[in-house]
């Protein structure tokens, strides 16, 4: 999960580029980077950290000269969290082509051969997204133009899509060429674009998330389609062109359970309204099926389940309450690195207001289990806070296997649901109820009558993967490679040669 951003302006994109980071911060904590295109020269800043962290005004800013850009947060989902693997990338070949990316390509090793042995394309990092950057630029180079045409750049696409497999929301800069932005086949991942008028003429904004867009003023125009490319020319006129063939749309459905700000707009979808959907149908499954519960009170785990929470308070008829406040200078703890960070972000995070538990059978909300972390130190804290029972509700189904199209769940081994039954998942997690999500419920709250989307990709929770090509042995890799465990191994290995280069250095 990460957050991509491009801007089109005739003025300074810099601080517009700063605040829709800020706005889509939310989908990456790890590091953050912008790169920007003044006539014939680019200027790039991107480092590990926040986007506040990473870009110093009079030191940073101020060098971003320039009327397009684009930008990106980012968090591992694969590697250590190395700066070097920050976004966004850059190759000079042809024209100077700058990237930024959000998903995961399935078929990255088998396309990191390709681009050695028969583009004759070196890569610097272990990232897919400098695996896409070089195919989108091996395409842009084979249509052999001294001037492109939107022709050729929507040509260059379509061989991406060809070649790449997996989830890919992009935008692209081409120097001296405008600003791109393309989807893959299956619209796994979120990007829409917008735009506004001023005094020199149309600006155009393409973010992961229409909030972006909101924020700067930028008026909605339309999610880019699975397959479609568009792309807007340095007059400021806007292409655009479906790409792909056979393009179904099949977007991550866990997006709108927890990855996407509720204020946001996906596929014509408002996030707010499906986890409002997700409450209702969270309450209509324990009414039916526990309908002499002794429920005294419902208690939301902030911030995302706030919603669904609210909502099953009101369809069971008991007490909503905020039990836990959260302090807002913890990152989302579902997205740092390591469970032993999870661990000890879950306590510094949250903490329980002790009259709202005392002496009461509380109903937990969340919006899903994964690691099974944080549910479990929760648990225990209301346990702690005085309650005399404690249920726990998910928004979701029990998420069973490993995500291979950009979330960091990589690993089955790492999922606590995954191989264990539902009596055994209450007790693991300490909790007297354990209650979770139909996935036909969530697909009904998501999709909504007003929908044309006819499937999603639930494959955390089926194991079944939309892109077809999900093998044993690819997810045994990836159990091997992306593992908390493995991840720290990197990262011990990394800190070594780092110490070792100072140690020369000196």
């Amino acid at each position: 999960m990460c957050g991509i951003v491009g801007i089109y302006s005739h003025q300074s994109a810099n601080q517009e580029l700063y605040d829709a980071l800020t706005m889509l911060q939310h989908r990456g904590q790890d590091a953050a980077g912008i790169i920007t295109n003044e006539g014939h020269r680019l200027h790039l800043r991107k480092d590990n950290g926040l986007v506040r962290d990473v870009f110093n005004k009079d030191e940073h800013m101020a060098r971003l000269r320039g009327p397009i850009g684009i930008g990106h947060v980012r968090y591992p989902t694969a590697g250590a969290s190395s700066s070097a693997e920050a976004q966004p990338f850059y190759t000079n070949m042809p024209f100077g082509i700058s990237l930024s990316h959000n998903g995961n390509l399935t078929n990255a090793e088998e396309l990191k051969q390709e681009l050695f042995a028969e583009d004759r394309r070196h890569l610097n990092t272990e990232s897919d997204s400098e695996v896409l950057l070089n195919v989108f630029a091996h395409e842009l180079q084979i249509q052999s133009k001294l001037k492109l045409m939107p022709d050729d750049i929507f040509a260059a696409v379509s061989g991406v899509h060809r070649r790449c497999r997996g989830a890919y929301a992009v935008v692209a800069m081409i120097s001296g060429y405008g600003l791109v932005g393309f989807r893959d086949p299956f619209g796994i991942r979120p990007v829409c674009y917008g735009w506004r008028d001023s005094p020199s003429g149309k600006e155009y904004m393409i973010a992961s998330e229409s909030v972006a867009l909101d924020a700067l003023g930028y008026e909605f125009l339309d999610d880019i389609a699975p397959g479609e490319a568009i792309y807007v020319d340095m007059e400021g006129k806007l292409h655009r062109r479906q790409c792909a063939v056979n393009p179904v749309l099949s977007p991550c459905i866990f997006e709108y359970v927890y990855l996407a700000r509720p204020d946001s707009v996906m596929d014509d979808i408002y996030v707010y309204k499906a986890r409002l959907r997700m409450g209702i149908k969270l309450a209509e499954k324990i009414l039916r099926e526990w309908p002499e519960h002794d429920i005294d009170v419902v208690i939301p785990i902030p911030d995302t389940s706030r919603v669904a929470g609210a909502e099953v308070a009101a369809r069971l008829g008991v007490h909503y309450r905020e039990g836990f406040i959260k302090n807002r200078y913890i990152g989302r703890t579902f997205i740092m690195p390591g469970q032993a960070q999870r661990k000890k972000g879950v306590r510094q995070k949250l903490n329980p207001v002790d009259v709202e538990f005392r002496g009461k059978n509380v109903l937990l909300v969340d919006d899903s289990i994964v690691r099974g972390t944080t549910s479990q130190e929760i648990i225990q804290m209301a346990r702690d806070a005085g309650a005399r029972k404690v249920y726990f509700a998910s928004a979701a189904p029990p998420v069973r296997y490993p995500n291979v199209y950009g979330i960091d769940m990589p690993t089955a081994s790492e999922l606590v649901a995954h191989g264990r039954t539902h009596l055994e998942l209450q007790t693991l997690l300490g909790a007297d109820r354990l209650i979770f999500q139909d996935l036909n419920d969530l697909i009904d709250a998501v999709r909504h009558k007003h929908s044309s989307i006819q499937r999603f990709d639930c494959s955390v929770f089926t194991g079944e993967y939309i892109t077809q090509d999900i093998s044993p042995e690819y997810l045994n890799q990836l159990e091997l490679f992306r593992s908390d465990a493995a991840k720290a191994k990197r990262d011990v290995a990394s800190q070594s040669v780092i110490e070792l280069d100072n140690a020369a250095a000196r």
